[in-house]
This record gives structure tokens, sequence and C-alpha cells, in this order.
């Protein structure tokens, strides 16, 4: 008997063509095919194996909930090998990620995570206070300050010292130059990845990796000697971990997953924060509505108090959705043949969860292109309606980590200042590197905040 393949309609358009809008336009790129084709569509080139979005919540469960084992997705993140390492969660497949996620899991939920709140706190209190009352700064750089010593503290435990001072610089600079627009056209052009200097763009990454590498191997190494300091974070945690086996994490799986947790929690959560600002200024009755409920809980309050406010988290919450960080989870290669919402995609087919897309169905959210916290107090989302941050067993562990910091820093910044767009201009979300992100230039200006 023959099995008839069957994907759904696309574009046939040449690969330089289409790569150049998916670098440069990636909101356009996506809703330019969906106005055509609908829900879901293969975007079709020359090889056998095409690439298939969808983005209906009856698909993406399909995906999501199908055995794990039909799907290569580690193999579809081979472009960020060169940063994060082989043994990154992000690249692994089948037994090797989920027996390396059941290790990571743990210190990013419940009281774990909670103990991490005071931090978050005092550190956006040190970042917004460096701020020069009327001065224009440039959100985005002072939300990456915040969410950089956090990881630092949080992640790797260091706090200061020359660790702190070597550390910080070198990575903000090798994030900032792999975000520029040639260095995000780099991870999709293999030819631009050449080393012709250590004055070359990706020259100077590849120095400036190796320089991050050997101060990660080193505080690894002082880690680990340590005796009886029971340190709490994360790094210590995972040094202290055993797999099923009783064997701990060698040296290069701690760097690959420190790298991993710096790359993947960073630049997000500071875009997701850049964003929040840019729709509480925009509108300012979704600000006033927050201020009032913050007001509630007086001074000083726990942040785990701040983390339960119903208003608060739809704000989050509807920034997520409105322009996810990432645009679509990461996709799945087959490794059999399957059926989703009756194509039947043979193997090698890669398939591509539209976390965009999904989030712009006027079905699910009326008036989608209009930013409405309200309607996360409405009604709940299934996963296969909101998943900003991907779905399946591939969905980012450190989800609630994010939200919980994006909350907290938040809170503690609208309490004392209010911040303003220089320009109150609409924007776009522009690409930095593999996400979505606010123009770079976004100035504000903060003036103290009169309380009711």
């Amino acid at each position: 008997m023959t099995v008839i393949n069957s994907l759904p309609d696309g574009p046939r358009i040449p690969y330089w063509l289409r790569m150049i809008k998916f670098i440069f336009r990636p909101i356009d790129y996506v809703e330019d095919f969906a106005k055509v084709y609908g829900d879901n569509f293969t975007v079709w080139g020359n090889g056998e194996n095409q690439l298939v979005y969808f983005s209906h919540p009856q698909a993406l469960e399909q995906i999501f909930t199908t055995d794990a084992s039909y799907f290569e997705a580690g193999r579809g993140n081979q472009i960020l090998r060169f940063l994060l390492g082989d043994h990154s969660l992000i690249l692994l497949d089948g037994d090797r990620h989920q027996r390396q996620r059941q290790l990571l899991t743990p210190p990013f939920h419940g009281e774990r995570m909670r103990a991490y709140g005071q931090t978050i706190r005092e550190i956006t209190q040190e970042v917004s206070h460096e701020w020069v009352i009327g001065k224009p700064f440039n959100i985005r750089t002072s939300m990456q300050e915040i969410t950089l010593r956090v990881i630092l503290r949080v992640v790797f435990g260091v706090d200061e010292g020359p660790m702190f001072q070597q550390l910080r610089p070198l990575l903000t600079s090798t994030l900032d130059i792999m975000s520029s627009p040639l260095m995000s056209s780099a991870f999709f052009f293999r030819f631009l990845q050449q080393d012709w200097g250590a004055w070359s763009p990706w020259g100077k990454i590849v120095r400036q990796l190796q320089q991050i590498d050997q101060l990660i191997y080193a505080l690894i190494q002082e880690r680990r000697a340590e005796t009886g300091q029971n340190r709490q974070d994360i790094l210590s945690l995972l040094i202290a971990a055993r797999y099923d086996d009783g064997q701990p994490m060698s040296d290069v799986e701690l760097r690959d997953e420190l790298m991993t947790m710096l790359v993947a929690g960073h630049e997000t959560t500071a875009s997701a924060l850049t964003w929040a600002f840019y729709w509480l200024d925009l509108l300012p009755e979704v600000r006033e509505k927050l201020l009032q409920e913050l007001s509630t809980l007086g001074a000083n309050p726990e942040p785990s108090d701040i983390a339960k406010l119903p208003y608060l988290t739809a704000v989050c919450q509807e920034t997520l959705r409105i322009y996810p960080i990432v645009i679509t989870a990461f996709f799945r290669v087959l490794k059999y043949p399957i059926e989703i919402m009756g194509y039947k995609l043979p193997a090698g087919t890669r398939v591509l969860p539209s976390i965009y897309l999904a989030h712009h169905r006027p079905e699910v959210y009326p008036q989608p292109n209009q930013f409405k916290p309200e309607r996360f107090l409405e009604r709940q989302f299934s996963p296969y309606e909101y998943l900003p941050f991907g779905g399946g067993n591939r969905r980012c562990i450190g989800l609630a980590f994010a939200q919980y910091e994006m909350k907290i820093a938040l809170a503690t910044i609208l309490s004392q200042f209010q911040v303003s767009l220089l320009n109150k201009r609409p924007v776009r979300p522009v690409r930095r590197g593999l996400t979505l992100a606010s123009p770079a230039g976004m100035q504000m200006v903060a003036t103290p905040q009169h309380k009711c």
C-alpha cells in the first residue's frame, strides 16, 4: 500500500529572498504567509525535507502531546552549537534530553525559586537608582543590566569581585555583537561565520567565547573545591546534583548549561521588561490600574505577594502574548511519518509551531493587535493557545523564574518611578539574534512616582 503524503499549501520563494525577509522583517514574514495560506502552510525548499508552520490550537496540541520519540528537536537547533556546546539541554534529544531536564528543573521551581525574590528586588533597585531623574536613558540597556546581574548572582553565584568584573563586560559585549543585524544573519548564513582575525566580527565572538569559557571553567573548579559553604546559587546546586546512576555533571556539561541559562534567560527577560514599560507608558489607563493594585500591598511587600497580584500577572502575560520574544517554538524534525490535522507528513519534515501566529488568532484573542491585559482575567487559555515559552517536552524550564523576575522587577521600578517614552510613536519588533525585541535605541525618562 502506498502512503500519499499531503503537505499544506504554501509559498515557493527562492531561499535567499525568503531569508532576507525572515531576518529583517520577521513579523511580516509569518503574517504575510498566513494571510494567503491560512493557519498551516509549507515553506517549500529545494530538498525533500520541507518546513511546515502550524498555528491552529488543534495542530499544536497534536504536536506537543505526540510521543517525543517521533521528533528530533535538538537537531533543529544546531545553529546554536558554537555558543551553547554539545551538552546543552536545547541541543539534546531522547533519553539524554529527559535525563538532563530532570536534573536542571528543581532549582527553577517552588521554594528554591522564591528564595531569589529579594535578590531580584535588590538588583533592580541598584540599577534603577543609577538613573538621573529627567535625563533620557536607554531602557533596554538598563533591563539587560538587571537581568545579567540576576543571572550572575542567582545562577553563577558571582556578585562583585574580580570574576564579576571580568565576566560582566565580556558577556554583554558578546551578546551585543551577536544581536547586531550582520551577526543575526550569521545564524542563518554559514558563510558569514568566518574568523578573519580578532578584528572581524565573527573572530571577535570566537575569541570572547574562549575567554568566557576560561572564566566559567575556573569558576566551576573554584566552586567544586569549596566545602561547607552551603551556597544556594544554581551552579552550586547543579554541582551537588546527581543523575539516577549517582554520577555528577561533568565540567563540560555544567559549562554548556550555564551558557544556555545565560543566553536563554538574560536577553529574553530584558526584552520582555522593555516591552512592558513601552506598553505601560503608551496606555496610561493600564499603568494606573496596575499602580492601584500595587498600592494595595503597602511599602516593602514580600516578593511572593507581588508575584500573586492578578493584574500585574495579566500585564506580563499580555506583554508576552502580543510580541512573544521567541516567534516560534523549536522546530521538530520528524523521525517517522505522522498525521497532523489531516495532513500526512513524511519522515524528515521540519515542523514549526508558530507562537506569534497562535497568539494573534482573532477567534482566540479578539482584537489581537491591541494590548489588553484584561483578556487574561476573563478566561484561561490552553497551552495550545498561549505558549510564549514553547510547549511539550521542549517547554522552557525557566518559564516560572522568568515570569517571577519580570513581576518583581516591574513592581519594584513602578513603585518608585514613572518611566516615560521620549518618543511616543508606536514601534514594531525587530530581530535581535534569534529573538524579537524592541528597536535598540528606545529612550525613556524616569521621574519620581507620585504616591496615590
